[in-house]
């Protein structure tokens, strides 16, 4: 039978590298072992037990993580917006979209998809702008980078 604090162990240790709380490191770790337990023909050698709840559980965390950064930032409960701060806020967001509006078709489309269906994987983005899944990630990170730059050029840091 397995030894299930120590194969634990070291799933929880092989997600330390995805920087995940120790809560979301252990719910994800459960996770793993209840997939094990839903799909019993899943696990075809018991001697990869460890390796195979491992890949698992590095799967839902990659999934974790990509579900959070897509959350939008709620404001926190209680904090009020002065008039000033809503001033600031408008002029923020006019200048972010005339920033993206000066962006290549590519990129503006990207930004758009981001902001409005922040629902969609890499795969349905990808479809929605005609490319690969394995450029999102690319064409995101250059998109990001240069309206990063245009804002801060603008003087938005």
């Amino acid at each position: 039978m397995w030894d299930v604090n120590a194969v634990s162990a070291a799933v929880l240790k092989a997600l330390k590298a995805y920087r995940l709380s120790e809560a979301d490191a252990k719910d994800i770790c459960q996770e793993a072992w209840l997939e094990l337990l839903r799909v019993p023909g899943a696990l075809r050698d018991e001697a990869k037990l460890g390796a195979w709840l491992t890949t698992t559980a590095r799967r839902r965390a990659l999934r974790m993580i990509t579900r959070n950064r897509r959350e939008t930032p709620r404001p926190l409960p209680g904090a009020e917006t002065t008039p000033e701060a809503e001033v600031v806020r408008a002029e923020r967001d006019r200048a972010l979209w005339a920033a993206v509006d000066r962006l290549p078709d590519s990129h503006r489309r990207l930004v758009r998809l981001l902001a409005h269906r922040p629902e969609l994987s890499y795969a349905q983005i990808a479809g929605e702008l005609g490319i690969s899944p394995a450029s999102v990630g690319r064409l995101r990170r250059r998109c990001l980078d240069r309206l990063r730059r245009a804002l801060e050029k603008g003087g938005w840091a």
